[in-house]
């Protein structure tokens, strides 16, 4: 009797075992399910993140306000706006021309400049207040009618900073949307030339982006939107 009352404790003793360890198997193949979900999250987060950057390395343009920080010498660091000529003037080193250079370039050309006067200087460049990245959009936008330049919507005229990447639907949307009186078919983005280019026109029919059959063009740095009235006359 003794010897079959010690089988069934065995036996007994074996199937809790198993089922702890079959609760232990599934706690551990939830934690590793959860894990694996959360480095996905993670993963698709920092993917979305990263699409919205306009560049990958930030380039200084016009109106933007830089700090520049030489590392123990207070004397020589300066927040500074860069001009319309695109040029900065910093103590000892005088003017230098920023426009075009990325933070980085910028860093290295004044620790380069710096090293006349000074040992091994350490400097930091940190952009303080971005201006230089921004698209204008005029005319029939904000809800407010009227032509291009004449006082139409709320957004007629504004300079919208363009921060992350931005289509032409969300670039009139952050104008306050298209009046009614609005020509949809002529939406017009005037683009800047680049390296000698000539200036661009892009006439676009917003009503064919909405629906699916036209492309959703990305806006780009000081491009300038028109949004035409139904009252406005057209020059050939």
């Amino acid at each position: 009797m003794r010897w079959v009352f010690a089988n069934r404790s065995i036996l007994v003793f074996m199937t809790v075992v198993g089922l702890v360890s079959g609760f232990s198997g599934a706690s551990l193949a939830n934690s590793d399910v959860s894990s694996t979900f959360q480095e996905d999250r993670r993963a698709e987060s920092r993917a979305e993140k990263k699409a919205l950057i306009v560049t990958d390395e930030y380039i200084i343009g016009p109106e933007d306000v830089l700090e520049v920080s030489v590392w123990r010498t207070p004397e020589l660091s300066r927040e500074v706006a860069v001009r319309p000529d695109g040029r900065i003037s910093l103590p000892l080193i005088g003017e230098v021309m920023v426009v075009g250079s990325t933070t980085s370039e910028l860093r290295d050309e004044l620790t380069e400049k710096l090293k006349v006067y000074k040992a091994n200087p350490t400097v930091a460049i940190m952009v303080k207040a971005i201006k230089s990245y921004y698209f204008t959009i005029q005319g029939a936008v904000g809800g407010g009618g009227g032509a291009v330049g004449g006082g139409g919507g709320s957004g007629s005229g504004s300079k919208i900073p363009l921060l992350s990447h931005t289509t032409l639907v969300q670039a009139i949307g952050l104008a306050g949307g298209l009046s009614p009186d609005a020509v949809r078919s002529r939406v017009t983005i005037f683009r800047l030339g680049i390296d000698g280019e000539a200036p661009k026109k892009i006439v676009v029919n917003y009503q064919d982006i909405v629906m699916g059959d036209g492309e959703n063009i990305e806006i780009k740095p000081g491009d300038t939107i028109v949004v035409p009235s139904q009252t406005q006359i057209f020059l050939p």
